[in-house]
C-alpha cells in the first residue's frame, strides 16, 4: 500500500509537469506559424502585396519605380529607379522593411523624405506595395 502511495505521489506531479511543458511547446509551435513577420522572407512577396507601417502621417511621401541595390556614396542602401532618367532616382533606406526582398520589382513606396548631402532625394521607407 505504501508503495502505491509513493508511486502516486511521484508519478502524478511528474505527469503534470510533462503535460504543462508539452502544452507550452505545442502552443509556441502553433503561434509561431500564425504570427506574420513585418519583413517577409525573400521571394515570398507577391504582386499587390503591401508590407510595412500604416502610419500615413509619418510616411506621407510616395514614389513608384523599380528597386535596385546600392545607395549613393553612403546615402541609402537601395535606389528607386523612376521614369525620367537618373535625376529622378530616389535613394532609399529603411529601418523597418528589408528592401532586399523587393530588388528588381516595380513597387510603390511610402516614406519620409530627408535632405541628402549627395543624393537629390533620400527617403526612409515605411511601406511598400508590389505593382508588378
Amino acid at each position: 500500500m505504501d508503495e502505491k502511495k509513493n508511486i502516486r505521489q511521484f508519478l502524478l506531479p511528474s505527469l503534470l509537469v510533462v503535460g504543462i511543458i508539452g502544452a507550452g511547446v505545442l502552443t509556441g509551435f502553433f503561434l509561431s506559424k500564425k504570427v506574420a513577420s513585418p519583413t517577409m522572407a525573400p521571394g515570398a512577396v507577391q504582386e499587390g502585396k503591401e508590407v510595412g507601417s500604416t502610419d500615413i502621417k509619418t510616411f506621407k511621401d510616395t514614389a513608384t519605380g523599380v528597386i535596385e541595390k546600392g545607395g549613393l556614396n553612403g546615402e541609402g542602401t537601395h535606389k528607386l529607379i523612376r521614369e525620367g532618367g537618373p535625376s529622378q532616382t530616389a535613394y532609399l533606406t529603411s529601418s523597418i522593411i528589408d528592401l532586399d526582398q523587393f530588388i528588381g520589382k516595380k513597387v510603390q513606396v511610402w516614406g519620409e523624405t530627408f535632405k541628402g548631402q549627395k543624393a537629390g532625394w533620400l527617403m526612409d521607407v515605411g511601406r511598400v506595395k508590389i505593382l508588378e
